[in-house]
């Protein structure tokens, strides 16, 4: 399908504001400029009530935020974890998205803001992700919240933190997470996929950025076997929550989330794919300029409505 409008216009007012690639800038200046060009939030996609807190980290406090929807607890929960290739983002840069998630789907969505590459390269960002799935069982009476009822997911590196924290909790015996929602996600360290190739430029995510990203995640190329680091190079996917996958089909990651979606299919886990033709990596932000965007946040509500059983 050729690449749809809307995200085409998107692509040329990004050209046309003549701004570096972020591998060209230092991780610092990466995350304002992304900050920068992060969406605002839209008044008919706002959750009901906002929180900041800081939870217990492993090695230092981790804040969260939380987004309530209306209604009345206990509420069913969704654990987000941003993208940005674990370099850049934090909560701000996905303030709107995670509104939209809290309203449409009727959850309570927690927000993590893990510990960022290269000044805290992996495993900093799985453990604090891993700290706080188990910090919200723990508390979750006093965050009005259901310990019942969690799902977890995340865009593009959030999507991988999300999945990771899943295998975490069935190796290490945490919480039970009923659904993993992965929107765009890495899954392998690789970047000769056909994908990768058809989408080297042009098209938002880069080739070269992701190269970038990922030399400042792992300090160690060997690293990247560890099914943590790469979920696509599990041996064992198993005994995991069910699924739904987001893919784009102009986005470098298209193969890999494929990949990983008929790999937890092998596995038995029940998985749902739904591949967004026409659409660029991180349009799941994007939902007051695509449709689309919309059409993705209305399923991943639906799914957790269905799931979570949110009346």
């Amino acid at each position: 399908m050729p690449l749809d409008p809307q995200a085409k216009i998107i692509l040329e007012e990004n050209v046309a504001l003549g701004l570096p690639a972020y591998n060209q800038l230092s991780p610092a200046e990466a995350r304002k400029q992304m900050l920068k060009l992060s969406p605002p939030v839209d008044p008919l996609l706002a959750a009901n009530r906002v929180e900041d807190r800081k939870i217990t980290g492993p090695d230092s406090e981790v804040p969260v935020r939380l987004y309530y929807p209306e209604g009345d607890p206990p509420f069913p929960i969704l654990v987000y974890f941003h993208g940005g290739g674990w370099v850049i983002g934090n909560l701000e840069t996905h303030h709107a998205v995670c509104h939209a998630l809290s309203k449409v789907s009727g959850c309570l969505v927690v927000a993590v803001d893990y510990r960022l590459a290269p000044e805290h390269p992996y495993p900093a960002q799985v453990e604090d992700a891993y700290a706080a799935i188990c910090w919200v069982a723990e508390n979750a009476e006093a965050i009005q919240a259901d310990s019942g009822r969690i799902a977890v997911g995340g865009d593009s590196a959030g999507g991988t933190q999300a999945t990771v924290v899943t295998m975490m909790v069935r190796d290490r015996g945490g919480p039970q997470i009923a659904l993993q929602v992965l929107i765009y996600p890495i899954t392998d360290c690789v970047f000769e996929t056909p994908s990768y190739l058809k989408n080297a430029e042009g098209c938002m995510l880069t080739r070269d950025l992701m190269m970038w990203f990922w030399e400042h995640y792992i300090q160690d190329k060997k690293l990247a076997e560890h099914p943590y680091v790469s979920p696509l190079r599990a041996k064992d996917l198993s005994n995991l929550p069910e699924a739904l996958i987001l893919t784009a089909e102009y986005d470098p990651l298209l193969d890999e989330g494929e990949a990983y979606a008929g790999k937890l299919q092998q596995a038995g886990v029940k998985t749902k794919l739904t591949r967004y033709d026409g659409m660029i990596h991180g349009f799941f932000r994007m939902t007051s300029h695509l449709d689309k965007a919309r059409e993705a946040l209305d399923e991943v509500a639906g799914s957790l409505r269905r799931i979570l059983k949110v009346n």
